[in-house]
């Protein structure tokens, strides 16, 4: 049997061929920082031609805070939209609970209080997201893609259940498209940090001292 040290050794250079044969051509160019040479107005651009982005439009325009021009990486970028996706569903919740406090049919309020309950799942989500997205990508990409089917079902039962509040509808349009600049810019920190599943690896041999 190998010795300890030689199977850690050989576990991180499997992984490491592995994860450089998986990515295209263009990722195993040596790339600096970006903090040091794209430009914030340039870090928003390239996520917004991502395609996973829903609106483009409203990528470019709606995250356009003073905050958000000034960041200097992709994971700052990402952290702060996700913020702001928190805020906005906040801002729809808000409508939620005023609405449900107006006289309407038990089957509306029924779906206004479900999609209540999913814009307080969605406010969590993001908060998460924003803080997993140093930690660990993969799963902050997870989290902000279970927050789309949430927000899709709420807007498909207020349409069976009829409630007449456009402005409702339009916080869940505005809620799909910061889910999908969520899940672009976590697939992007993804392919950007191939490195993590080695350094874990490595984390596991030190904590077992081999």
């Amino acid at each position: 049997m190998a010795p300890p040290n030689q199977f850690c050794f050989v576990s991180v250079m499997f992984l490491s061929i592995l994860s450089v044969s998986s990515l295209p051509t263009s990722a195993l160019t040596p790339k600096a920082n970006v903090s040091f040479f794209v430009p914030s107005s340039q870090l928003l651009e390239n996520l917004c031609n991502g395609k996973a982005v829903q609106n483009r439009r409203f990528c470019l325009k709606e995250p356009s805070t003073p905050e958000v021009i000034t960041v200097m990486d992709t994971t700052q970028l990402g952290t702060l939209i996700m913020k702001l996706g928190a805020v906005n569903a906040k801002a729809t919740l808000n409508v939620y609970n005023e609405i449900i406090k107006k006289p309407g049919s038990p089957q509306a309020l029924k779906v206004l209080n479900c999609c209540d309950e999913s814009y307080k799942y969605a406010i969590l989500s993001f908060e998460m997201v924003s803080s997993e997205l140093v930690e660990d990508p993969q799963i902050a990409n997870y989290d902000v893609a279970v927050i789309g089917p949430e927000i899709g079902n709420c807007e498909k039962e207020l349409i069976n259940a009829k409630v007449q509040a456009p402005q409702l509808l339009a916080g869940n349009q505005f809620m799909k498209y910061y889910v999908s600049m969520g899940y672009e810019i976590t697939s992007t920190l993804e392919l950007e940090n191939p490195n993590d599943i080695r350094q874990k690896i490595k984390g596991i041999c030190i904590d077992n001292n081999v």
